[in-house]
């Protein structure tokens, strides 16, 4: 079983897209994840077709798939507005010629309901486009390994699955959730993966360091991802380092770190 291993263009924020791309296929990567690069992501939900086109073609110029788009909910704009934005989301997504739309959930407890029921009525429409749903532990509403599978069952939906971030399990609870003892439970949720570790000093946590140099046990949780039968792709999503060079060596070396674990 050969998973995909790509990166997204986080490490890379302060360039373009088109110059994240050209660092990300130079390091080996086959896919991008399209995050924010100086200051916003390429495609959201009122992108253009010639935004959505441009940013197709940047990747491709540097044998890139950009199989993964991160979005987000607008539950401000109340449920009946946010879903119509969604959906004009999962659309541009699809035009993109990504297959992953990443959500990262909300952190206000007064939306948790109504973002369950968006992610009810988007999923069929996922389904139609040819995207696929995929949630991560970013706080609030998905905090703990609980709360992944909680919506996991909410939404009910085979466009929606769960996106296992370990770091942010270890980021969002300061440490006192870790990832490794619930990576066998979650994995037959799974569908996609984030290479991210972190550290916690003096109970501040900090996700901008190499994978395998924090706490996380990516060997455990990988493994037990693996046999609670995950196969889907992974995404490197944060390095250390603060020059280019330190960066593009960090993201280089991860490449090759989680391939090893899988192999």
């Amino acid at each position: 079983m050969k998973h995909t291993i790509g990166c997204t263009t986080r490490p890379y924020g302060s360039l373009t897209f088109a110059e994240a791309c050209e660092q990300i296929a130079a390091a080996g990567y086959t896919d991008v994840a399209v995050f924010g690069n100086s200051g916003k992501v390429a495609v959201g939900s009122e992108s253009t077709q010639e935004e959505i086109a441009a940013t197709r073609k940047a990747a491709a110029d540097e044998g890139l798939t950009p199989s993964m788009l991160i979005g987000r909910t607008q539950l401000n704009l109340g449920l009946e507005a946010a879903v119509a934005d969604y959906k004009r989301l999962i659309d541009n997504t699809a035009e993109l010629g990504t297959k992953w739309l990443l959500d990262c959930g909300t952190g206000n407890e007064a939306h948790f309901e109504d973002y369950f029921e968006l992610m009810r009525q988007a999923a069929p429409h996922a389904a139609a486009a040819g995207v696929s749903l995929t949630m991560k532990p970013h706080g609030g509403i998905s905090l703990t390994a609980d709360d992944l599978l909680k919506a996991y069952d909410a939404v009910n939906h085979p466009a929606f699955g769960i996106c296992y971030d370990p770091g942010n399990i270890v980021y969002y609870t300061k440490g006192e959730r870790r990832p490794e003892p619930d990576a066998e439970l979650v994995a037959p949720t799974v569908s996609t993966v984030i290479i991210k570790d972190c550290v916690v000093e003096n109970s501040k946590p900090d996700v901008m360091v190499t994978p395998g140099e924090g706490l996380v046990d990516f060997e455990k949780v990988l493994s037990g991802l693996v046999a609670g039968g995950f196969d889907g792709p992974l995404y490197v999503e944060c390095v250390g380092g603060k020059t280019l060079d330190e960066i593009n060596r960090n993201v280089r070396s991860t490449l090759k770190f989680v391939s090893d674990i899988l192999a």
